[in-house]
């Protein structure tokens, strides 16, 4: 018999552990209890049942039988009996699942049905350091050409768009344009707009389109003759020929501010009345983006060195279920955009078997960082009181200025609150522990 390598002995090790965190717990449920189901589950099937011979409703129970069987009872009967079961599992086993436990019929007769519940419990977690790695978080620092950055940015946000009485379209300018797009000489849904202003340069059209409006004077009409991309998101106009008919309406140009009374006022910042006072907003509001982007980087640079000098064997039901976390998260993003996940998978070409692919590293080491930290928490003895809980619920309902009930309801509740503090104090002691 080939000798074993020491590659394998150690998988064979790390699934051993593994399954030590997966327990199956088998509940049947049968007797009167499951009698009770059946019965329920027939006076549910009675109110829909077409025999012949009697009305809706009133089929009796043996006729009923006898015209669909008992089998057509069984899994409304099982449905009707599987939380009794899941709490029943609980129960009898005393095992603390970590994610949704999954459920497969065992089996289902007339005498009854068997449930079996996969519980995946939390894994043995082993920190061998978490202590004296000294590390530091970067200095901030604001430089005069990042400050002179931002000013230009703000300079250009409060710019002034004035008429361009003559002349023609240049890069930069806004064309305020009527047009409509046909392929094969028939307008195509989504290729027409009217008054649209188009900032040339932007990019926002497809590519030939702005650069072909160059030159254009106020009223002039014009047909551009344009070639979508090969990966474009409607197929049918993919890759395809289109002549557009465009109209320019006016033509915008812009007038770059000046740092003057008028600006100040438009600008509206309190106490801002001069160039030096606006440079030293922008200086502490860059300060403070820097400081909590340092202090952001800070944290993840302490959680992976930590996570380095740790032992354990992550579930996959754990990464799986931060994944349709993460996924969620990322739906609620999008329609903060105004697009669908739908729509995303077709702009990106891509499913979402895709996207949970790459949201699997970060979900992996959110799990690792939450199994790590607990073990911190318990190592150091942390806690937080029923009465600090409290308390910070208060102050972030009344941030976010909402009831308490209602901010606790949305947040999780108070035992939400008491473990988010909980792991918070503990990223404080790690930051004191690493200096």
């Amino acid at each position: 018999m080939a000798k074993e390598t020491k590659k394998e002995t150690e998988t064979k090790k790390q699934e051993k552990k593994s399954k030590q965190n997966v327990h199956e717990v088998v509940i049947k449920i049968d007797g009167d209890v499951w009698s009770k189901a059946l019965d329920k589950a027939f006076i549910k099937k009675q109110k829909t049942a077409k025999v012949d011979g009697f009305r809706k409703g009133k089929v009796p129970r043996d006729i009923y039988e006898k015209h669909f069987g008992k089998e057509s009872l069984f899994i409304d009967a099982a449905d009707s009996v599987l939380q009794d079961a899941y709490t029943k599992a609980m129960e009898e086993s005393k095992l603390i699942p970590v994610v949704q436990p999954a459920v497969d019929l065992k089996s289902l007769d007339e005498n009854g049905v068997e449930f079996t519940f996969k519980i995946v419990t939390k894994p043995e977690v082993k920190v061998n350091k978490y202590k004296g790695l000294k590390i530091e978080p970067e200095k901030v620092e604001v430089t005069e050409e990042e400050i002179n950055h931002e000013l230009g940015h703000l300079l250009e946000k409060y710019t002034e768009l004035i008429t361009k009485e003559e002349g023609s379209v240049e890069s930069g300018d806004v064309a305020v344009i009527d047009f409509e797009g046909f392929k094969d000489g028939v307008a195509f849904d989504g290729g027409k707009g009217e008054n649209y202003s188009l900032e040339i340069g932007s990019d926002t059209f497809i590519p030939g389109f702005e650069e072909q409006v160059i030159g254009m004077k106020t009223g002039e009409e014009k047909e551009l003759n344009i070639t979508f991309p090969e990966d474009y998101a409607a197929k049918d106009l993919a890759g395809k020929p289109v002549v557009f008919k465009v109209k320019v309406n006016e033509i915008k140009q812009k007038q770059t501010r000046e740092l003057d009374e008028d600006f100040f006022e438009d600008l509206g910042m309190e106490g801002v009345d001069s160039e030096e006072k606006l440079k030293e907003e922008i200086k502490k509001s860059i300060t403070t983006q820097k400081e909590m982007d340092v202090e952001n980087k800070y944290i993840d640079t302490i959680l992976e060195e930590v996570a380095k000098n740790v032992e354990v064997d992550i579930p996959e039901e754990m990464v799986e279920e931060e994944v349709d976390r993460l996924l969620k998260r990322f739906e609620q993003q999008m329609k903060m955009q105004g697009i669908s996940l739908d729509l995303y998978y077709q702009f990106t070409n891509s499913t979402e078997a895709d996207l949970k692919v790459q949201l699997e590293k970060e979900a992996y080491s959110n799990v690792l960082y939450r199994l790590m930290l607990e073990e911190i928490m318990n190592l150091e003895k942390i806690e937080v009181s029923q009465e600090e809980a409290e308390k910070e619920a208060e102050e972030l309902a009344k941030k976010y200025q909402m009831e308490k009930e209602e901010f606790l309801h949305q947040f999780g509740g108070i035992d939400m609150i008491q473990y988010d503090l909980e792991m918070r104090k503990t990223i404080e002691l790690l930051k004191e522990l690493n200096k």
